[in-house]
């Protein structure tokens, strides 16, 4: 990560902190009394390919003993009322602005994985996680929306393994390398704005 972009992301963060904070506290409050406690749930993600570190979203689905992989068919049930709405406007990822003042992620970057495909990919996550992964990328914008709907159609953990393993990440992997070979601030910001149009958009 070059220093322009880690000040880009201390200077942003910082300020969506300050002027978005309440609207974090009002969401707490109606998480909390929509869907009680935990109000966040933390994961481990993979900065590098054998670094991890936890990664922060407000709870979007009900509480089990046990969960492992991406969420496909087979968790749709678990998600809450409150949790679809706040992913509809990716207002879960608000705790992630912890996340990149620490530095473990930046605003744009590849998606952090779970170490499970990692191990299961070395070779493309060794190339890939030679960018600070991030909370919005090239990948994000291009191929969520046909993610989803391919993980959606799986009714099984093992399914949703397997759709993502062998369809997701190799498509992410070639989309994140490309944003890798073209990185700059410009596009970055194309990156961050064209997310931000993507969130109207499905709104509307």
């Amino acid at each position: 990560m070059t220093w322009r972009k880690r000040i880009f992301d201390l200077f942003f963060a910082s300020l969506l902190i300050v002027f978005l904070g309440p609207v974090l506290l009002l969401l707490l409050g109606w998480l909390l009394l929509k869907e009680g406690r935990p109000l966040f749930y933390v994961a481990e993600r993979m900065k590098t390919p054998d670094q991890s570190f936890p990664l922060w979203k407000l709870r979007t689905m009900t509480v089990v003993d046990r969960d492992a992989g991406v969420s496909g068919g087979d968790k749709g049930a678990r998600i809450t009322r409150t949790g679809a709405w706040l992913r509809s406007k990716r207002l879960d990822e608000f705790p992630q602005l912890w996340n990149i003042l620490k530095g473990d992620l930046s605003f744009v970057g590849p998606r952090p994985p779970l170490r499970q495909y990692v191990e299961a990919h070395p070779e493309l996550y060794a190339e890939v996680l030679k960018s600070r992964p991030g909370v919005t990328g090239l990948a994000s914008i291009t191929y969520h929306r046909h993610e989803a709907a391919l993980l959606a159609r799986c009714t099984s953990a093992a399914e949703t393994d397997a759709v993502y393993s062998r369809l997701c990440v190799p498509m992410k992997a070639r989309l994140d390398l490309i944003y890798q070979r073209h990185q700059s601030m410009c596009f970055d910001f194309a990156i961050v704005f064209q997310t931000i149009g993507n969130i109207f958009l499905r709104r509307g």
